[in-house]
């Protein structure tokens, strides 16, 4: 850990019910106890929130990733926010790790809802002053938000896993579609390795096909980074052509493992050997396998919590 020197008794850390174990690892890291509040349900199905001391004047940070079941816990991230600006916090972070509908960032066609902006106007009307939040689907998002937004990058994690591995100047970061190639291009330059491009279609939501592969795969290492993995088609379909041009083996990384419906199972029978995640979002039983490798981002949000609270940039983190 760095060398803060921050005083943290003003500083608070809750979490909700959507990723306790990554709440419990930030507050292992930054020596903060987690403050005594419980997220339940009343009989009707409704949140219920309970915050059981004083948070009067301090700096609230809430751990809760809006992933699965995703309204339901996108809910109990307002009202956590709106229980702790009743109670008179002096300021309400969100640590959103992973940041649900940020797919939905845009008008397509005719009549759809823009559902990442609607969240962040609740989320600032709900009484957040800050969010930090890892890999956006789309980096613009930020600029939805009213409010400080601190977007952390999974890269930096992900590379320092695999240049503890040795690849003889054989490894190639590929980029699964052309939308993805700045990211590609950022993880390559941590492993100082080439980038190659899938070229691909969607001929349906939720469905991916591979047209033609940009780049020299033959014979070399291919890490393939995304930021999401959901129903994993486009990473299995993309390890099936690398293989079929030459590649000697198919490793994968992505940020957020979503793993919809049979993701694990489609993972486990494809031509990669690895998926590399992280913990934005929890892994429950059914969804682990020898395959899935999970890193964790608890000591990267914790740097940036005190940070936050030293008053100190946050950038530097970033580089």
């Amino acid at each position: 850990m760095e060398n803060h020197n921050v005083d943290t008794s003003k500083l608070c850390l809750i979490t909700g019910n959507a990723n306790p174990e990554l709440a419990k690892k930030i507050s292992e890291y930054i020596n903060v106890r987690l403050c005594d509040a419980s997220v339940g349900r009343f009989n009707n199905g409704e949140t219920a929130v309970m915050i059981n001391e004083s948070i009067r004047g301090k700096d609230i940070f809430i751990v809760q990733p809006t992933s699965q079941p995703v309204n339901d816990n996108v809910m109990d991230l307002l009202i956590l926010a709106d229980a702790c600006k009743r109670a008179s916090a002096h300021s309400i972070t969100a640590i959103v790790p992973y940041y649900a509908y940020a797919r939905q960032d845009r008008k397509t066609r005719g009549r759809e809802p823009i559902s990442a902006k609607l969240v962040a106007n609740l989320m600032v009307a709900a009484g957040m002053s800050r969010v930090i939040t890892v890999d956006l689907h789309a980096a613009q998002i930020q600029g939805f938000f009213d409010i400080p937004v601190d977007h952390l990058a999974a890269a930096p994690v992900i590379a320092d896993y695999f240049n503890r591995q040795t690849f003889d100047n054989e490894l190639v970061v590929v980029s699964p579609d052309l939308g993805g190639v700045t990211r590609a291009r950022a993880l390559a330059d941590y492993l100082k390795a080439p980038i190659a491009i899938i070229e691909k279609r969607r001929p349906r939501p939720g469905e991916a096909e591979v047209m033609n592969i940009i780049g020299d795969v033959k014979d070399k290492i291919t890490l393939m980074i995304d930021d999401i993995v959901d129903t994993a088609g486009s990473l299995c379909e993309g390890a099936k052509a690398l293989k079929r041009l030459g590649a000697k083996s198919v490793l994968a990384a992505c940020t957020h493992p979503v793993l919809s419906k049979n993701a694990v199972e489609k993972i486990d029978n494809s031509d990669m050997e690895q998926l590399v995640v992280t913990d934005t979002i929890p892994l429950p039983e059914d969804k682990q396998s020898p395959k899935i490798k999970v890193l964790s981002m608890a000591q990267s949000i914790g740097d940036v919590i005190l940070r936050i609270q030293a008053q100190r940039s946050v950038s530097l983190l970033f580089r």
